[in-house]
């Protein structure tokens, strides 16, 4: 299991959608989306295309003020999972019994019942195995969004139980999983769901691993400034939009503002504009006035030297002071200049 951990806007979702479209037999039909790409000129890559079915499910709409309404949330999402599988009905292979309990799940998750959901991914995962022999992988949208809003709004104990449970049904104890795929903003901390969890890799953004995976690079957007017939445009681009910074890589250009600039054609503040920022606001009005000193340094284009775990504690966030900056950095809003390890 890997979980990887991007700010908001910076290609996580078209990631996983990418991955589905490319394993999943559902979508094998449509090899000319990856016939230029580097991907097709892997050989093993090219044996995976369309063999692998993939459980997919997004907790990115699960924006609920209360614990039933996040509940609520995320079994729309994963009743959304299922209705993707409506094939498994038509099956051959599956018998009787296994569509009945396909339906059972489908019915529960349609009237949003939270009885023994946490099986819900385990159940569709033995018999997505069953009708295609080939273990699924489970790909994970925004999986820290219903925990910020629980965080927010005052209901984080009862929700991270409920998650707890959902994970370690999914990742720890479900032996029908080839790989699972998280994607998120915030590392939550393992103690938080993560628990039972041994096998989970971890990606954070000053990770060397998939540095340039996420974002354009500056040779990336360059070439796309000269492709749109304005080369001109690379200084005032570089100075608009250059900072993002992903292990060792400084020259991190953050996508939708590139889109949007290459489609219209003007500056403008894109990736700041895409947030409500909720969580943010809320740690900073009730930070300590040291927290706001250094918050008013970098404002003013300063620096700050801080210890930081790339593991968001919620729990501590109101009262430990690496906690705030540990969030930022997360969330896009600092980049680290210089880091090293505690050893």
């Amino acid at each position: 299991v890997t979980l990887i951990t991007r700010p908001r806007r910076f290609g996580k979702t078209t990631l996983l959608s990418t991955v589905e479209n490319f394993l999943d037999p559902a979508c094998a039909g449509h090899p000319e989306y990856f016939e230029k790409l580097k991907v097709w000129k892997s050989e093993q890559s090219r044996k995976c295309y369309g063999t692998i079915p993939t459980v997919s499910v997004s907790f990115g709409s699960c924006k609920g003020m209360n614990y039933a309404q996040a509940v609520r949330g995320m079994i729309s999402g994963l009743f959304n999972m299922y209705e993707i599988h409506n094939e498994l009905l038509k099956s051959e292979i599956l018998d009787a019994e296994d569509k009945e309990a396909y339906r059972s799940m489908r019915e529960k998750l349609w009237h949003r019942e939270n009885n023994n959901i946490e099986m819900a991914i385990p159940e569709l995962c033995r018999l997505l195995y069953k009708h295609y022999g080939t273990k699924p992988v489970i790909l994970l949208d925004e999986y820290d969004t219903p925990m910020q809003e629980a965080y927010v709004h005052g209901y984080w104990e009862e929700l991270t139980a409920f998650i707890r449970s959902l994970f370690n049904s999914t990742f720890k104890t479900n032996p029908y999983m080839e790989r699972g795929l998280l994607t998120g903003i915030t590392r939550v901390s393992k103690e938080s769901i993560f628990s039972d969890l041994n096998n989970l890799e971890v990606v954070t953004t000053t990770s060397e691993k998939y540095s340039t995976s996420f974002g354009f690079t500056e040779e990336e957007v360059f070439t796309a400034l000269e492709n749109a017939g304005i080369p001109e445009e690379k200084e005032h681009v570089r100075y608009w939009y250059d900072g993002f910074s992903f292990g060792n890589r400084k020259d991190i250009y953050n996508p939708w503002s590139i889109t949007k600039y290459l489609d219209t054609g003007e500056y403008g503040t894109y990736w700041a504009d895409t947030s409500g920022n909720a969580l943010v606001s809320t740690l900073i009005r009730h930070s300590s006035a040291k927290i706001k000193s250094e918050m008013e340094d970098l404002l003013n284009g300063g620096e700050i030297c801080t210890e930081l775990d790339e593991q968001v504690i919620f729990e501590q966030l109101g009262r430990k002071r690496g906690a705030i900056w540990s969030l930022l950095l997360a969330s896009g809003y600092l980049k680290t200049t210089r880091h090293e390890m505690d050893r």
